[in-house]
């Protein structure tokens, strides 16, 4: 974080001792411990709050593109249906402005046995 190596380090135990003297220095070790602990402590909440609204805005922009797409699939769908719907509507409208066609015509059929035949009946 800081990168403060050993001799730093050394250098400033040095110089507290000096300063402080070596009755007060392990209550003001003590002290700058606790400080350095509350800071890290502060840095971590603020690091996971950070993260975790960065997971949320990541959440919200992944469900608004997928929004998107879902509404231009749907677009795309409906845009087709009508044009399959529209292709089909010259069908049927000639369907129905033809006019009604007579019954097909059914095929002869032979004469029953023993049905007198036409020719017959004619007197033929």
């Amino acid at each position: 974080m800081f990168d403060i190596g050993f001799s730093e380090l050394l250098v400033i135990a040095v110089v507290a001792l000096l300063v402080l003297g070596p009755e007060r220095l392990p209550k003001a070790a003590r002290l700058t411990g606790l400080w350095v602990r509350r800071a890290r402590a502060q840095w971590h909440a603020v690091r996971a709050e950070l993260e975790r609204d960065l997971a949320a805005e990541d959440l919200r922009r992944s469900l608004h593109d997928t929004q998107a797409a879902m509404r231009e699939a749907q677009a795309a769908l409906r845009e087709a249906g009508d044009d399959a719907q529209r292709a089909l509507e010259p069908d049927t409208r000639m369907r129905d402005d033809a006019p009604p066609t007579a019954a097909p015509p059914s095929p002869p059929t032979e004469p029953r046995p023993g049905a007198p035949a036409d020719d017959d009946a004619r007197g033929g």
